[in-house]
């Protein structure tokens, strides 16, 4: 039941529809968040995805990544996807499934109408697919991976948002055979200081203190 409040011109609802209209908007957020996930996933062709971490040899973390195939899609020789700005990672630690190869630059091509961000400090990762049967529509494939130094295993590493983009080939319509690409976000490892730089600041921090105590005296 509503009240009023003669004094102002303000509309009293109960708590308890005040809750109840709380829960039904938090409802529709997720609803619609969920709906936009969709709405991404149906305009891609090689959608990959972080797959979490696994203990590398001693201390060292590795990196998974999988790939969903959009439908009406499907992968052949020659179609990839890169994942940009990555950062730096262990030479010839690359893993990935039978038929794919794998390479790394600091500067990528991106396909054709797409325009990731790519820095020019930061290796991008790339995998091609070179395998002489096609991949079908709505494939899970993975792991594709790579070990990063670390001084300990990193089972929830810190991360940062970077982007990848695809390339793959359409199945239907009077496009099939044609190639369709995509760009989209991607968690990447948030960047891990060198020894050799850790020991510079360290040698930095010191310097400034000694700075400090002379004036002091």
């Amino acid at each position: 039941m509503l009240t009023y409040d003669r004094r102002t011109p303000v509309i009293r609802l109960p708590a308890r529809a005040i809750q109840s209209q709380r829960k039904g908007m938090k409802k529709l957020s997720v609803v619609a968040f969920f709906a936009l996930i969709a709405t991404v996933s149906l305009r891609g062709d090689i959608i990959p995805s972080f797959g979490g971490t696994t203990p590398g040899s001693g201390t060292n973390t590795v990196w998974n990544y999988t790939i969903d195939i959009a439908s009406d899609q499907q992968v052949t020789a020659g179609d990839f996807f890169t994942i940009y700005d990555f950062g730096p990672f262990i030479a010839g630690s690359a893993a990935q499934p039978s038929g794919w190869t794998f390479s790394a630059s600091l500067i990528t091509t991106p396909p054709s109408g797409t325009n990731p961000p790519d820095n020019p400090t930061l290796e991008n990762l790339t995998w091609t697919y070179m395998g002489a049967a096609a991949i079908a529509s709505n494939t899970h494939l993975g792991n594709f991976s790579v070990t990063v130094a670390t001084p300990q295993f990193q089972q929830l590493p810190s991360t940062r948002n970077g982007y990848f983009a695809a390339q793959a080939t359409r199945t239907t319509g009077g496009t099939a055979g044609t190639k369709i690409n995509n760009v989209g976000q991607i968690p990447v490892p948030v960047p891990i200081p060198e020894p050799t730089t850790l020991s510079l600041l360290a040698l930095a921090g010191a310097g400034s203190v000694l700075r400090t105590i002379r004036r002091r005296k």
